[in-house]
């Protein structure tokens, strides 16, 4: 029986670190072995656990996953690194690419993605294991799947009943971080029934795009109220 690829979660938001913890427990293959809420916790996990694999998110009270990383590559620590991060900006990607990330996958961490790029990983360390020596397109397979026989990752493909357009049209309606609409207001304002702007709605949520928040109304009944994650 082949032993699962040892996985640390480092995320400072308990929610979303069980999201993912989730979301790793429907792969096979994989074991999430620790989950590190601050800076300071992954450093102590990855010294005692030394998993295979970080899943590090950037933005922590006390300091960058980047900072880490850095950490990490200085000590010549051999646990390769998926960054899970909300960071947009290039200068950020560029850096962790320079400091040896396996793979850069942004919030809301989406199942499939995730699965593609762990499904990835652990071909790309089965094929190193079944490397004796180097011959070109064996290294090219590694260091460019995109152009070989890896495949690409591709869009993660949307649940019966959810469609792209639709999705779009919410988020351009919830789009300041502060409005909180229940789900007549949401199909209303996107010219849908109140039944279907809720699948949405608790679509998104499961893919914590969106949170989930119980108002009461002014006859006093609760309402679900919907708004951006974050």
């Amino acid at each position: 029986m082949t032993t699962p690829i040892s996985i640390v979660i480092a995320e400072d938001d308990q929610k979303i670190a069980e999201i993912q913890r989730r979301f790793i427990e429907k792969i096979d293959g994989f074991e999430v072995i620790g989950i590190a809420h601050s800076l300071d916790d992954a450093r102590d996990l990855l010294e005692v656990l030394q998993p295979q694999l970080l899943l590090l998110d950037n933005q922590f009270p006390t300091g960058t996953g980047l900072e880490l990383l850095r950490e990490l590559r200085a000590e010549s620590t051999h646990t390769d690194v998926i960054l899970i991060t909300a960071a947009k900006e290039v200068d950020t990607l560029r850096t962790a690419m320079h400091n040896g990330i396996f793979d850069y996958i942004l919030k809301p961490v989406v199942f499939e993605r995730l699965k593609s790029s762990l499904e990835h990983y652990a071909a790309h360390l089965s094929k190193l294991a079944e490397m004796d020596s180097l011959i070109q397109s064996e290294v090219d397979g590694l260091l460019q799947p995109g152009t070989h026989d890896a495949k690409p990752i591709t869009a993660p493909r949307l649940p019966k009943g959810i469609d792209a357009l639709t999705l779009d049209k919410i988020r351009t309606v919830l789009e300041a971080p502060s409005r909180s609409l229940n789900a007549e207001q949401v199909g209303q304002a996107i010219g849908a029934s109140r039944t279907t702007a809720r699948r949405y709605l608790e679509y998104m949520v499961s893919t914590d795009e969106l949170c989930a928040e119980v108002a009461y109304g002014s006859v006093g009944r609760p309402e679900r109220r919907y708004r951006r994650s974050g």
